[in-house]
C-alpha cells in the first residue's frame, strides 16, 4: 500500500484528488496540505511514499523550492507535480529539481492514475499532452538550475521555512505560532537569514525572494 500526501491550495481539489486516489486499489491519502512549508513539515513526519503537489500555493514558498527541498532531503518521496502551468519552463525547473512526474491540471483523471502507476514503479511520467524536445530533456539532465542560488543554499532547514514567511510579512508571533517555535527563536533565524543573505531588513529580503522566484502572492 502507497501512502500518497496531496498538496493543494484549494480544498475541494485535494478533496477530489483524494477520492480518485483513495478508490484505486494500493494507494491511500494519508494526509492533504495547503502551502509548501506546511507540505514539507508533513513529510518531514513520515509516512509518505508518494506527494501529488500543486507548484503554486500562494502566498508561501515557490512550488519549485519546495520540490527541491524534500527532494534533498527526502529522495525516498516520489514526487508528482500537478499543475496549472503548462510552460516549457516549469515543466523543465520541476523535473531538474526532482519531481517524478507532472500532470496538467487541464487534463483527464486518468493522466493522474497512469502517473500513479509509473512513481509506483519509480518510473518518471510526463503528461501525454505536454511535448518534451531533446532540449528539453537536456536542460531537465543538467544538474544546475537558477535555483541553486548562493548564499540561499547555505541557509538550514528552518530558516528555508522561516523565510518566505518573513517576505509575506508575517509577524514573529505568527511565524511562531504556526512554525511551534518561539519568537525568540524566530528572531534568531531572521538575524541568521539577514547574515548569510548580506541583506538588511524586510524590504532587500523581499526583494531577493521576488528577484530569484522564491515565493509566490
Amino acid at each position: 500500500m502507497y501512502s500518497v500526501l496531496v498538496a493543494d491550495d484549494h480544498a475541494i481539489v485535494r478533496s477530489g484528488i483524494s477520492y480518485l486516489v483513495d478508490l484505486q486499489p494500493n494507494f491511500k491519502v494519508v494526509g492533504g496540505t495547503a502551502s509548501g512549508t506546511d507540505t514539507y513539515m508533513r513529510v518531514e513526519q513520515g509516512g509518505v511514499d508518494i506527494l501529488i503537489m500543486d507548484l503554486s500555493m500562494p502566498p508561501g514558498e515557490n512550488g519549485l523550492i519546495t520540490t527541491k527541498r524534500i527532494h534533498d532531503k527526502f529522495p525516498h518521496v516520489r514526487i508528482i507535480i500537478l499543475s496549472m502551468h503548462e510552460e516549457q519552463e516549469y515543466i523543465n525547473k520541476a523535473m531538474a529539481n526532482g519531481a517524478m512526474s507532472y500532470i496538467l491540471k487541464s487534463s483527464p483523471d486518468s493522466e493522474i492514475l497512469t502517473a500513479l502507476q509509473h512513481v509506483a514503479n519509480k518510473e518518471k511520467y510526463l503528461d501525454k499532452n505536454i511535448i518534451v524536445s531533446k532540449a528539453d530533456i537536456k536542460k531537465i539532465n543538467e544538474s544546475g538550475n537558477s535555483l541553486n542560488l548562493e548564499g540561499y543554499s547555505t541557509l538550514s532547514k528552518r530558516e528555508k521555512e522561516v523565510f518566505p514567511l518573513i517576505a509575506l510579512g508575517y509577524s514573529n508571533k505568527e511565524i511562531s505560532q504556526k512554525m511551534f517555535i518561539s519568537t525568540k527563536t524566530v528572531e534568531a533565524h531572521k538575524a541568521n537569514i539577514s547574515r548569510k543573505l548580506h541583506l538588511h531588513g524586510r524590504v532587500e529580503l523581499v526583494q531577493y525572494a521576488i528577484h530569484h522566484h522564491l515565493i509566490d502572492f
